[in-house]
C-alpha cells in the first residue's frame, strides 16, 4: 500500500511539474472590471472562461458535430401540425434549449407559445413569448434553464396556438427532455481516510443489486467506471489475482462541489454469474437516486 501511495504521489508530482501555470500569451482576467450582476465568484470565473472560449472559437469545433447531432431531441411527432425539435446545450449552471418549431399546415398560426415546465432542481429563466408563424415557415426559440444541484431533471411542456378558422386554442404536447446527471459529474480523488469519514457521515444511501451478463468481475468494474464517469480509488495491486471476489471504491465530484461515493462488492457464483451489491452514498438525495438509476440502466453490459 505504501509503495502504491508513493508511486501515485510521484506520478502526480511529475504531472504537476509538466503543467505550466501560465503561458506567455495567456489572457489576464481583471475580475473587478467585469459586470457582476449578482453573480457569485464561481459564476464570474465561469463567465470569463466562456468569453475566452467564445473568442478563441473553442465552442465551434468540427469534431463536436457528431456530438451535436446526439443532443438533438425530437419533441413532437411527424404527423403533428406543428413539428418541434430541440438542441440541448448543458454548461455547468445553465441549460440552453434551442427549439426549432415548423408550421406544417397551410394556415397562419397565431399566438403560438412554447410553454415549458421543469421537475427537479431546474428553474426556467425566461417567460414564454407569443409568436405568429406563417404557413410552412419555421421559428427558432431559445429557452434558458438554471441548474442548482446535480440531479436528473425533467423538462416538459407543450405548444399552444390559434388558427383563424378554429376559435379555441390547440395544444401539441411535447416529449419530455431528461437532463443527464453525467454532464455534472467528473472523476476525482480523495484519501482513503476522507472516503471512510464521508461514507460514515453521508445520510443518503442507494443500494443496487448486481444484475449483469458480464461474466468477469474486473470487466464489470471497468464497465461501471465507464458508465458512471467515476474514478476507482482502489489501487490495481489490490484488484490483482483471481479469487471470485471483488470490492472497490469509486469517487466523483460534481460541478457544484458535491461528493458521490460508490462501493462495489461482487462475487462469482457457482453458475458463473456475478452477484452482489453496488452502494451509492451522497449528501444529497438527488445524486444517490440519479446515480442508482444510471447504474441500473447501464449495468447489464453491452450497448445498453
Amino acid at each position: 500500500m505504501l509503495a502504491e501511495k508513493q508511486f501515485r504521489e510521484t506520478e502526480e508530482m511529475k504531472a504537476k511539474a509538466q503543467i505550466s501555470h501560465a503561458q506567455p500569451d495567456d489572457l489576464i482576467d481583471f475580475y473587478h472590471l467585469k459586470s457582476r450582476k449578482g453573480m457569485s465568484q464561481l459564476e464570474l470565473e465561469d463567465a470569463v472562461q466562456d468569453d475566452l472560449k467564445a473568442a478563441t472559437g473553442q465552442f465551434t469545433k468540427d469534431a463536436d458535430d457528431t456530438n451535436k447531432l446526439n443532443r438533438i431531441l425530437q419533441l413532437t411527432g411527424f404527423s403533428d401540425p406543428v413539428y418541434a425539435e430541440a438542441f440541448v446545450t448543458v454548461h455547468h449552471y445553465d441549460i440552453v434549449l434551442d427549439v426549432t418549431i415548423i408550421n406544417r399546415t397551410k394556415e397562419t398560426l397565431q399566438n403560438l407559445c412554447l410553454e415549458l415546465a421543469t421537475m427537479g432542481d431546474l428553474k426556467l429563466v425566461d417567460r414564454p413569448q407569443n409568436y405568429t408563424l406563417a404557413p410552412e415557415s419555421s421559428k427558432q426559440i431559445r429557452a434558458n434553464i438554471k441548474v442548482s444541484s446535480t440531479e436528473t431533471g425533467v423538462i416538459f411542456g407543450n405548444i399552444v396556438y390559434e388558427t383563424s378558422n378554429v376559435m379555441e386554442r390547440s395544444v401539441v404536447v411535447l416529449n419530455d427532455i431528461h437532463i443527464e446527471i453525467m454532464d455534472y459529474i467528473s472523476p476525482a480523488t480523495c484519501a482513503d481516510v476522507a472516503f471512510r469519514n464521508m461514507w460514515a457521515e453521508f445520510e443518503w444511501e442507494n443500494k443496487v443489486a448486481v444484475n449483469t451478463v458480464i461474466p468477469d468481475e474486473k470487466e464489470f468494474l471497468d464497465h461501471i467506471i465507464k458508465s458512471t464517469n467515476m474514478k476507482c480509488l482502489t489501487p490495481p495491486s489490490a484488484l490483482d489475482g483471481e479469487c471470485g471476489f471483488l470490492a472497490a471504491n469509486l469517487y466523483a465530484k460534481s460541478v457544484f462541489g458535491e461528493d458521490a461515493l460508490v462501493n462495489i462488492s461482487i462475487e462469482k457464483q457457482d453458475d458463473g454469474k456475478l452477484s452482489g451489491y453496488i452502494r451509492i452514498r451522497s449528501k444529497t438525495q438527488g445524486i444517490a437516486l440519479s446515480l442508482g438509476d444510471k447504474i441500473t440502466l447501464k449495468q447489464k453490459g453491452g450497448s445498453s
